[in-house]
């Protein structure tokens, strides 16, 4: 099932997600779902505040960019309660998108490598490193569950002239090609 997408305004995306127990109903469908919604939209990850859920599950698919990134094939799979352990290597600029702002794209400054622990969707405890376009992948979805969006990361400068295009989003005032809701348009679960 699509589930709609959460608009910047909207105050899950400014929130920290929290840790979820194997037992948490439907799991497996919302992680179905999530990529679902994911593909529909065209993205290459989703984060639950993202369709309005304040928890700590996020989904990757970075087979998209392999062609240009190999090392992005292969990498779709979902993270629970992620944590990130260590973030090493050579920082790279890299334009960023999100399903939540659409419309908006800046190079966003991260680190090469990132150690990370998780649980898969049968709660299989996995560290794992991810490089390149994964680690970049990984650490935009990551924000999320923090209560972050790229844009928190631009410069001052950055954020000031994107601000018309943001406050457009906030008041609903762009189009997409995905279901989306709205800060105004949203109560609050």
């Amino acid at each position: 099932m699509i589930l709609p997408i959460v608009a910047y305004g909207n105050k899950i995306l400014k929130e920290r997600a929290k840790d979820i127990t194997k037992d948490y109903p439907n799991l497996k469908e919302l992680i179905a779902n999530m990529f679902e919604t994911m593909y529909g939209a065209n993205g290459v990850g989703l984060a639950a505040p993202q369709v309005g859920l304040d928890i700590n599950v996020l989904v990757v698919d970075a087979n998209p960019f392999a062609e240009k990134y190999p090392e992005g094939e292969g990498f779709c799979q979902e993270f629970i309660n992620p944590v990130v352990l260590e973030e090493k290597g050579d920082k790279w600029f890299f334009e960023e998108g999100c399903l939540s702002l659409p419309g908006v794209h800046e190079d966003v400054l991260r680190s090469s490598i990132v150690k990370v622990k998780y649980y898969d969707s049968d709660f299989v405890e996995h560290t794992d490193e991810l490089f390149g376009v994964r680690a970049r992948v990984f650490q935009h979805e990551y924000d999320h569950l923090q209560g972050i969006v790229f844009t928190d990361r631009l410069s001052a400068l950055r954020r000031t002239l994107l601000k018309r295009k943001l406050s457009d989003i906030v008041a609903g005032k762009v189009s997409t090609d995905y279901k989306i809701k709205f800060a105004h348009s949203i109560a609050r679960r």
